[in-house]
Formats: structure tokens, C-alpha cells, sequence
């Protein structure tokens, strides 16, 4: 039989153990990081529910909002966040909040140049340097009377060029990475580029080896995405993108349902069971990137394809 020593300090152990676990418990539930390897884009959808809601749900690391499709060559720049708010009128300076409240919770917020659709070219370096100098003092460090968001200060620029002119874009990086070095303060870089290598906008751009993320777009391009039934075509591409660019990591862009994209949509269970043992195993392996936010809230992608390399735990930040 156990002595009343004994039975004094089991009680006092589980007691201990008890009160560390509901600590534990609670702490988890006020700062919750994502260790899911996902970025998403945020921002053309009325109806994808808020920035804060869309960070809220421990899914994705990195947000990103989409789009500036108006800029260079002298044009009054353009972000256009569809249903959400008209950033010409200053009505989605409230964003700040809820940008500071994604960052809050371990997550980059970048901001996504070009897109689809858009009026957006560089002309020349000086050109660069303009429309670098605008984005440095109305979205990231620097200082504007008239900053679209409000006083957040987004993470980085997400470079997703699908028109207007292949030149310049190298510079614009450079720059933009040259004004976080002189404040002191990271600017991360990231890009879209199609998946046929190299990117006839973006290659240039990528060889300066500075971007921190690069999401491969493995859709709406037969050559080198999943079709017919076969992930061979990605996997070779990703096998030459990763091979080839210096980046320090990249990504499987994907699209979040079949309505997302044309074509290229890749179901969670041969997404699972093919490409993610295939890509995961490089250590230049990020994560997926997916097409868009309200997609995944419609089809749920999110939450039925493994993202993270097997090494890496989902895992909370504790705050005592």
C-alpha cells in the first residue's frame, strides 16, 4: 500500500499536470500559428468572408491580397478588391486592423501585383523606380498621406504578371528589396509564374535569385499540369522549376475547386496519393498555393490535401 507521503505527492503531481494542460489548453486558443504550408489569394470575392475570418481559421500561412491591376507607365495605380471595399473613395482603410490581425498570427500578408486582367506595364527603370517608390510608402515601410489599407505594413509583394511587358521586372524587385535592406526591414518577395519554364514575364525577374516564395501556377497550362488523368507533366515541370531558380521555396499552385480554373484541377485524394509524395520530398519544398479563398470555401480543398513535408508537425504557439 502506498504510504500517505506517496499518495500526497501523486495528488500533488496530477494536480500539477491538470493545471498545465488547462493552460496549455487556453493559450492555444488565443495564439494559434498555422503550421498548414498553404497560401491563398484573398480579395476577388465579395463573398469569401473577411480578411480576419480567412486568417482566423488556422488554414493558411501566407494571405495574399489580390489585386493592384492598375500601374507604370504614368497611370494613377489601381487596386481593386472586388466586392469588399473602393479603395478610391478610402473605404478599405479598415483593413489595417484585420491585416495587423493575420500578422498577429504568424501569417504573411503580401500584396499581389498584376493579375489576370489589368492595365500594368514598366517601361523603363525609372519607371520601376516609380511605381517601387509608390509601393514602399503606401503599402510596405515607408510613408503616405494616402495609404489604400491604412497604417498596416503588408510583408512583402507577390509578383503575379500576366501581361504587359517581360522587362523591368527584375529591377522592380531589386528595388524593392534594396528599400526593406536600408529600413532595416524585410521586404519578401514572392511570384506566379506559369508553369511553363522559364516565365516569359517572369523569368528575368527570377533570375536575380531574390524571391523568398514562388507558387508555381500548375493550371490552365496542358504542358505542364495534371490532365488525363496523369500527374506526370507536373511533376516533370516542378522537378524544373525547382532545379533550375533560386528561390527559397516553392509551391504547387493549384486551383481550389474545378470552377477555379479551365483546367488543372487535381482531386484531393490523387492529389494525396500522387504529386504530394513526388514534390514534398525536396527541400525546396513550401507548400501549395491555392485559387482562391472563396474556392476553397465552397469545395474545402483546404482541409482534405496533406501540405506540410512529413517532417514538419502541426504545431501552437503558446503564450503564458
Amino acid at each position: 500500500m502506498a504510504t500517505s507521503n506517496q499518495t500526497l505527492s501523486i495528488l500533488l503531481l496530477t494536480t500539477l499536470i491538470v493545471a498545465a494542460l488547462t493552460i496549455t489548453s487556453i493559450n492555444a486558443e488565443l495564439t494559434i500559428t498555422s503550421d498548414n504550408c498553404i497560401a491563398v489569394y484573398w480579395g476577388q470575392k465579395g463573398n469569401e468572408g473577411s480578411l480576419a475570418d480567412t486568417c482566423s481559421k488556422g488554414k493558411y500561412q501566407y494571405v495574399i491580397i489580390a489585386f493592384l491591376t492598375v500601374f507604370g507607365n504614368d497611370q494613377t495605380p489601381v487596386l481593386n478588391l472586388a466586392g469588399h471595399c473602393d479603395p478610391s473613395v478610402g473605404a478599405c482603410t479598415y483593413l489595417a486592423a484585420k491585416i495587423k490581425f493575420c500578422q498577429t498570427k504568424g501569417i504573411k500578408v503580401f500584396l499581389s501585383l498584376g493579375g489576370g486582367i489589368g492595365s500594368y506595364t514598366l517601361t523603363s527603370t525609372e519607371d520601376a523606380q516609380q511605381v517601387a517608390g509608390y509601393l514602399w510608402n503606401n503599402y510596405l515601410g515607408g510613408s503616405s498621406s494616402s495609404r489604400p489599407l491604412g497604417d498596416a505594413v503588408l510583408d512583402g509583394i507577390d509578383f503575379d504578371i500576366e501581361g504587359g511587358t517581360s522587362q523591368h521586372w527584375d529591377e522592380l524587385a531589386q528595388i524593392l528589396s534594396n528599400y526593406g535592406k536600408e529600413a532595416g526591414k524585410k521586404v519578401y518577395l514572392s511570384a506566379a509564374p506559369q508553369c511553363p519554364y522559364p516565365d516569359y514575364y517572369l523569368g528575368k525577374a527570377l533570375d536575380t535569385g531574390i524571391f523568398d516564395y514562388v507558387w508555381v501556377q500548375f493550371y490552365n497550362n496542358p504542358p505542364c499540369q495534371y490532365s488525363s488523368g496523369s500527374a506526370a507533366n507536373l511533376i516533370s515541370s516542378w522537378n524544373q522549376w525547382t532545379s533550375s531558380v533560386l528561390a527559397t521555396k516553392f509551391f504547387v499552385g493549384l486551383p481550389a475547386s474545378p470552377n477555379a480554373a479551365g483546367s488543372g484541377y487535381i482531386p484531393p485524394e490523387v492529389f494525396n496519393s500522387e504529386v504530394f509524395p513526388a514534390v514534398e520530398s525536396s527541400s525546396k519544398y513550401g507548400g501549395i498555393m491555392l485559387w482562391n479563398r472563396n474556392f476553397d470555401i465552397i469545395n474545402g480543398y483546404s482541409d482534405q490535401v496533406r501540405t506540410c513535408p512529413d517532417d514538419k508537425q502541426s504545431s501552437y504557439d503558446m503564450v503564458l
